[in-house]
Formats: C-alpha cells, structure tokens, sequence
C-alpha cells in the first residue's frame, strides 16, 4: 500500500478536519488550545501518512500498542468476519470468540495463570487486578513503584507514581509507594538493598495490611528501566513469604515486545496476577484482560467477584485478540522481536559512541529506551524529571527533528523511546538508525561535556 493525498471528494479537506479537530475534539493530556495535531491520512506496517500524503515510520507503534503495524489485512479480516457474525453480546453470556481468547490465554501465560477477565484497555484492567486482589486476601493495601504508569482511571492514576498524577490527587486512599531499582541512577541503593528498601515499607505499613505489590516488570511510560537480575525473583519471594500477590502490569511489555512472550520470562517469575492489552489485539479494538492463578481462579469459583463492565469481552475486540496471537505466532514475531532488537542494540551502541548525549542505552526485544544527558561524567539529563514549558525545549526539537526527517519517536522525560511494530523490517531498522544519527546531533547540542 502507497501513501494517498487527503481527498476533498467527500467534503473533508485537511483544513475542515483540522478546523472540526479544534473546535469539538479534547485531546488527552493537552493544553487544548496550544495543539497543532497532524491529520492522518491511513497507514500500512510500519509506516502512516498524514492527509497531504508524507510519510513517517512509527518507531513508537503510536502508543507501544499497535504491535502488528497499521491496517494488518488479517486482523481487518477478523473483525469484519465477527461483525458479520455478532457485534455484541451482554458479558453474562457464553460466546465464542471471547471462550476461545480465554483458553489461549491460559495455554500462552506462564505458569499456572489460568482464569481471564476481559477489559476495555489497560487501566480498567488495573482497576480490576487491585479489586480482586483486595477482595481475595481480604487486605485494603496496594504497594507501587514511583515511576511507573499504570491507566489514567481513578485507582490506576492512584497506582502510578507517573507525574500525571499530580493534578488528579488527591488520591485514591490505601496506596503506598516505593522507589524503583534503577541501574543507571539507582535511586534505592546497590541491588542488595532493594528488597531491604521493601522490608522497611512492609515493617512500617504492617505486611498482613498488604493486598498486592503491583509493578511493570520494565518501566515504560517512565523511561523503560530494566531491573537488575535479581530484582524480580526476589520480589517473588518476598511477597510470597508475607502472604501478598504479586501484579505484574504487563499492558506494554505482552506479547512479543521484549522478545518474549511476556518479560516476566526474562527473569522465570510467575505473578498471581498479570495484566495485559496492547499488545493483546494491537490496539486495533479496546481490550484488556487480567489472568489469575489457579489459587485465584480456585477462589472465584465460590466467591463473588464485585466488578464488571458492560464491553467485557466484547465479541470484536476478542476475535481481534485471537487473530493477533495467532498472527504473531505464525509470523514469528517474537523471533523477528528478538532479531530485530539484536540490530537495534548494535546499532544504537555505534551511536552511543559518536553521541555524548547518550548516556545509557537499555532494551531487549523491541523495547529500548536511549536516556539522553547533558554530561555523562554527572549524568545531568538533557530535560529534568516531568519537565514542561520552556525546561523540555530541548525534548521537543529532538521529536520534532525526527518527525521532519520522517521517524515518529518519543520522550519519556530525557529518555528516547524507540519501540517499533513487531512487524518492523531490517531495512526499516537501519533507516531509522540513520535518521536517529542525525537528530542526535541536535541533542548533542546541549551537551556540557
């Protein structure tokens, strides 16, 4: 497929799309006014195209979810065949596709994860995650990290220590936070001390107070921060001992974007509760799901579970998750996952060499992040923590060099996001590589060094 101009056949020139856009559309996290949004035009793999016809290679896959690139014709498929089958159905009923996404859910988590519950994206999941933990052990605590981003719902914006937060306090009561482990800054201490900095919390809060621990198992939204190897198992064992589940919030990082089918295999641990979307559908239909251990499931078998919400495994939105795990084993996208990311670390270590405003570079898969500094001996960050107005200047030129070259990235804070479609091509990865060579140019600009 070839990019196409915007057509004014049909009355909707650029300008009247832009003009409606202005005046009846509100933007998420937006000063309404200050918005100048492209109008899009379609897409096809890797790449979309605004209404004038230029192209750009989404290095972001929009928001990390749309995993099997723009318009794949089989995931369009499914959801024209199941909407000529059954658009709707109320969740107290049985059907099909919303069975069949449930049983391949059980047979893909790992462990003993058996039992789903279907959403309408990833903060409703968390939302009901951090219910049914509450509701199972009885306990009205819920443990979360400082930088993470778990869903912009009242409970999920509680949950994330993301500087979202800030305006939509006060928050939602019986939510503790901890520090995370962070290699390159280690806000916690060395990597024995992080379950120490845990202990303390717990021995403060009282650890039968505790329902859940519920972290991302890699920081997304706030830097995609890898944890030290031995982070993970440790903090399986730790909430074991005191009786707490353990919530892994896997709505990024699912199916396939770290070369895996779930980064909690990178390290071998099973959380009671894993949460996914995303990538589940690629974003092509709202969904989002939670999996629960056999304990869990054992437990709903004779105990109410007090949630619902009326698009709960909305037929579309299922089929379209079936055909997704279906095409990502079938392509060999994880594999391709795992290739691809291959050549982006090595890619991205020959520009971390030429460029002193990278600092750090972290990923597996297709999930890296470069942080980007203004000195690497200090490790001053090009942009502060949560910068806006003119202190995340530098941040702007940066995507805006990239978006006039043609590669659509992002910035979480001073960190460079780069999480391609799961469809991405070689040829794709090192004409983004280039493209990247050049904007780095422009940060290296403010570098002190």
């Amino acid at each position: 497929m070839t990019a196409t101009s915007g057509s004014e056949a049909d009355g909707w020139s650029t300008q009247r799309i832009k003009d409606a856009d202005r005046k009846y559309v509100i933007h998420s996290w937006s000063v309404q006014g200050a918005l100048d949004p492209l109008v899009i035009g379609g897409g096809a793999g890797s790449w979309f195209w605004d209404h004038e016809g230029r192209r750009y290679l989404d290095f972001q896959s929009q928001l990390a979810n749309l995993s099997l690139g723009h318009q794949h014709p089989r995931m369009v498929e499914a959801i024209q065949r199941q909407a000529a089958r059954l658009c709707y159905i109320d969740p107290g009923f049985a059907e099909r596709s919303r069975s069949e996404l449930a049983e391949r859910l059980a047979e893909l988590t790992p462990g003993d994860l058996t039992m789903s519950f279907f959403t309408t994206g990833g903060a409703a999941a968390n939302e009901n995650a951090v219910r049914l933990a509450r509701l199972a052990t009885g306990r009205p605590k819920i443990i979360s990290r400082y930088r993470s981003y778990h869903g912009a719902t009242a409970t999920a914006m509680s949950l994330s220590g993301d500087p979202r937060r800030w305006a939509n306090e006060p928050s939602t009561p019986n939510i503790v936070r901890m520090l995370d482990p962070y290699p390159y800054r280690r806000p916690a201490g060395s990597p024995e001390n992080d379950m120490r900095h845990l202990e303390e919390i717990l021995l403060h809060e009282n650890p039968a107070s505790i329902a859940a621990v519920i972290v991302e198992p890699i920081s997304g939204a706030n830097g995609i921060i890898y944890p030290p190897d031995d982070y993970l198992p440790a903090l399986r064992r730790l909430c074991s001992e005191h009786g707490i589940l353990l919530v892994f919030d896997e709505v990024v990082t699912g199916f396939g974007r770290t070369g895996a089918w779930f980064a909690a295999e990178h390290w071998d641990v099973v959380p009671d509760i894993l949460v996914t979307a995303k990538g589940l559908n690629s974003g092509y239909v709202p969904l989002g799901a939670i999996t629960v251990s056999r304990a869990l499931g054992d437990w709903l078998q004779t105990n109410m579970f007090w949630g619902g919400l009326t698009y709960s495994g909305h037929p579309l939105a299922c089929a379209s998750g079936v055909e997704s795990l279906r095409i990502v084993e079938e392509e060999g996208l994880v594999e391709n996952a795992r290739l691809r990311g291959e050549q982006l670390a090595a890619g991205l270590a020959v520009l971390e060499r030429r460029h002193p405003s990278i600092g750090d570079v972290r990923g597996k898969g297709l999930f890296f992040g470069a942080e980007l500094v203004r000195n690497r001996e200090t490790k001053e960050p090009l942009v502060p923590y949560a910068a806006t107005g003119d202190a995340n200047a530098p941040a702007r030129e940066i995507v805006e060099a990239a978006r006039d070259r043609g590669l659509h990235i992002g910035l979480a804070h001073n960190v460079l996001r780069l999480i391609p479609p799961l469809v991405v091509t070689q040829d794709e990865v090192d004409l983004a590589l280039s493209i990247l060579d050049d904007v780095l140019a422009v940060a290296d600009r403010h570098c002190t060094d």
